[in-house]
C-alpha cells in the first residue's frame, strides 16, 4: 500500500508538472482535423496512434519547458510551488519523463507513416525551442500557438501524407486563438517578467494594449476558421459552432476587462476549454450528419 501511494503521488506530480488537463486546448482541434480529412468516421487504429502522438509530444514539450524554466519558476511566487520547485518531482525524473515521451512520440509517428516518422525529428526541436523564446522575443505567444496549431497539419500528414489548404488554415486559426489567450494568461506575470527581463506582449505594450492585441488575435483566429470552413466545404453546423465560439471569446474578453486578474483562470481555462470542445462537436456533427 505504501508503494502504491508513493507511485500515485509521483504520477500525480508528473500530471501536475505537465498540466495534463490543458490537453483540452489542442486535442479537440486535432480530432476535428481528423474527421475533416476523412470526411467521416476516422480509422480507429490511426486515431489511437494520432492521440498517443499528440499527448506524447505535448507532454515532452511541457516537461522540457518546466526543466529549462526551473530557476524562473522558483523565483516567481505564482509558480514556486510547482512539483519541481517543491521537490514532489525530482529533476532527473523530469528529464527521464521528457526522454520517455520523446521516444514514444517518435515511435507513434512511425506507426502512422514514413513521412510522419521523418518529420517527428523536426517537430521535437521546434517544440523544445518554444521554451527559450521568452528570453529574446515578445512574440513567444505566437510561437506557442504555432506549435499547437501544427497539430492540424500533422493530422493531415498522418492520414494523407500531405499538407492541405484546410489544415494550414486551421493551423492559422489555432495559432492566433492560443496566442490570444496566452497573452491574457501572461498578464499574471507581467511584473515578474519585467524584473527578470523576460519578453511578452504584456511586458512590451502594457496590460490594456495587450488585451486589445489579444482581441485582434482572436479576431484573426475566427477569420482563419471561417476560411477553413469555406475551403473545406463545410455545412451550417460548422458555422453554427463558429458563431458560438465567437460569443465565448467575446465573453472571455469581457471577463478580463471587467474583473482583471481575479478571473484569469476562468477566462483562460474554462472558456477556452469550452471553445475547443464546442467547435469540435459542431464540426464533427456537421460532417457525420451529412453522411446520413
Amino acid at each position: 500500500m505504501a508503494l502504491a501511494r508513493a507511485v500515485g503521488r509521483k504520477v500525480s506530480g508528473i500530471i501536475e508538472l505537465i498540466k495534463f488537463e490543458h490537453s483540452i486546448f489542442a486535442l479537440p482541434f486535432a480530432m476535428m482535423a481528423l474527421f475533416m480529412v476523412y470526411q467521416g468516421v476516422p480509422n480507429p487504429v490511426k486515431t489511437l496512434w494520432i492521440i498517443i502522438c499528440m499527448v506524447a509530444a505535448r507532454s515532452a514539450s511541457m516537461s522540457f519547458n518546466r526543466i529549462v524554466d526551473y530557476e524562473y519558476d522558483l523565483r516567481n511566487p505564482r509558480t514556486s510551488g510547482r512539483p519541481l520547485q517543491s521537490g514532489r518531482v525530482r529533476m532527473k525524473e523530469a528529464w527521464a519523463f521528457t526522454v520517455l515521451m520523446s521516444v514514444l512520440f517518435v515511435i507513434s509517428a512511425a506507426m502512422l507513416n514514413r513521412l510522419a516518422f521523418c518529420l517527428s525529428f523536426v517537430a521535437l526541436p521546434v517544440l523544445f525551442a518554444y521554451s527559450f523564446t521568452k528570453r529574446f522575443t515578445f512574440l513567444s505567444h505566437l510561437v506557442l500557438g504555432f506549435t499547437l496549431g501544427c497539430s492540424t497539419i500533422a493530422v493531415w500528414i498522418a492520414v494523407a501524407e500531405q499538407i492541405s489548404l484546410v489544415s494550414a488554415l486551421l493551423c492559422g486559426g489555432v495559432t492566433f486563438w492560443v496566442a490570444g489567450f496566452d497573452i491574457i494568461y501572461a498578464l499574471q506575470d507581467r511584473e515578474f517578467d519585467t524584473g527578470e527581463d523576460l519578453k511578452s506582449i504584456p511586458v512590451k505594450f502594457g496590460a490594456d494594449r495587450a488585451v486589445r492585441i489579444a482581441s485582434l488575435f482572436h479576431g484573426a483566429a475566427l477569420m482563419f476558421f471561417l476560411l477553413a470552413g469555406i475551403a473545406g466545404g463545410t455545412g451550417a453546423l460548422y458555422y453554427g459552432g463558429l458563431i458560438l465560439i465567437t460569443f465565448f471569446l467575446f465573453y472571455e474578453h469581457h471577463v478580463v476587462r471587467k474583473y482583471g486578474l481575479s478571473r484569469i483562470n476562468m477566462a483562460f481555462f474554462t472558456v477556452n476549454g469550452i471553445v475547443s470542445i464546442v467547435f469540435f462537436l459542431f464540426s464533427v456533427a456537421d460532417i457525420l450528419l451529412r453522411e446520413v
